[in-house]
């Protein structure tokens, strides 16, 4: 075995990186979506073109590519068979689908205990003890993703409406956030209309703004959004010598405000999602194929 690849797909890009047996990365590559929930054919050659442009970026034939084994940390994994469904069809000499949220582990804790929250428009949480993994959360805004970016940002309309209506005292935030909307209640709800996680998502930033400045609303609103996350926390069972690492967008405005039993287990992560894909690769094919010979 001379290489293997690590993949980490999403609902927004694709990324490939190809590394020697030993974990040395020696091409990157970037596709389209390759949420397989969502689009599993799409997927699928998303993530065939950026492995082939990975071996090409390390100078390497892409015509090798049936020799090489790869881990994929995939968006839509954790439900339904997705994802055997695509490991049958993939083109690698052994493919291993996992969860973002598991390569997200790995890449921030490495191959021991630990846990990570992903803390971005959505919400995920996995914890990894005596080398079994648990997950929570991650199902998408309209049913989870408590705490998270598109949380905020709907709640903070939610506010907003509450305060134009008299049923909630106003603050500048709820102002500042109607004015956005031409001081408009009905245009913010044709904005709800259409709107993706990433566009409520979009209005976290000024909550915790506003928040800093000692707004009501604000507070508020993240008061109960740090309730939701360390709920998610508590249900770990986190070890007190564990690391925690927080990662996504959210992450550096939620550390400061997490409580001191969170605060003491924050350490900062070893590496990204796609350098776990090639940890967990490196230690499941090169490492397995070296006992074996």
């Amino acid at each position: 075995m001379n290489f293997v690849l690590g993949i980490d797909g999403g609902g927004t890009s694709c990324r490939a990186a190809l590394a020697t047996a030993g974990g040395t990365v020696v091409g990157r590559a970037k596709s389209g979506a390759a949420n397989i929930r969502t689009d599993l054919t799409g997927a699928r050659t998303n993530i065939v073109e950026a492995a082939r442009q990975a071996f090409i970026a390390a100078g390497q034939d892409p015509e090798l590519i049936p020799q090489t084994p790869a881990i994929l940390g995939l968006a839509g994994a954790n439900v339904g068979t997705y994802r055997q469904q695509l490991e049958a069809i993939l083109p690698f000499s052994q493919s291993r689908v996992e969860t973002d949220a598991e390569i997200a582990l790995e890449g921030a804790v490495g191959s021991g205990d630990g846990a990570m929250a992903i803390l971005g428009t959505g919400t995920a949480y996995m914890a990894r003890k005596n080398g079994t993994s648990r997950a929570i959360g991650g199902w998408g805004f309209q049913v989870g993703d408590q705490g998270s970016g598109a949380r905020i940002g709907r709640d903070l309309l939610e506010q907003t409406l509450l305060a134009y209506d008299g049923i909630r005292p106003a603050s500048p935030l709820t102002d500042a956030m109607l004015a956005v909307f031409r001081n408009n209640p009905e245009d913010v709800v044709e904005f709800t209309t259409n709107a993706k996680p990433g566009d409520f998502g979009g209005f976290a930033p000024k909550v915790f703004d506003h928040a800093a400045k000692g707004d009501n609303v604000a507070n508020w609103i993240l008061d109960k959004a740090i309730a939701d996350v360390e709920a998610s926390l508590g249900a770990l069972d986190l070890s007190g010598g564990a690391p925690l690492c927080l990662l996504g967008g959210l992450a550096p405005l939620y550390a400061p405000r997490l409580s001191a039993r969170y605060q003491a287990l924050l350490k900062p992560p070893l590496d990204d999602a796609l350098g776990g894909a090639v940890q967990m690769a490196v230690r499941i094919f090169a490492n397995a194929a070296e006992t074996a010979g």
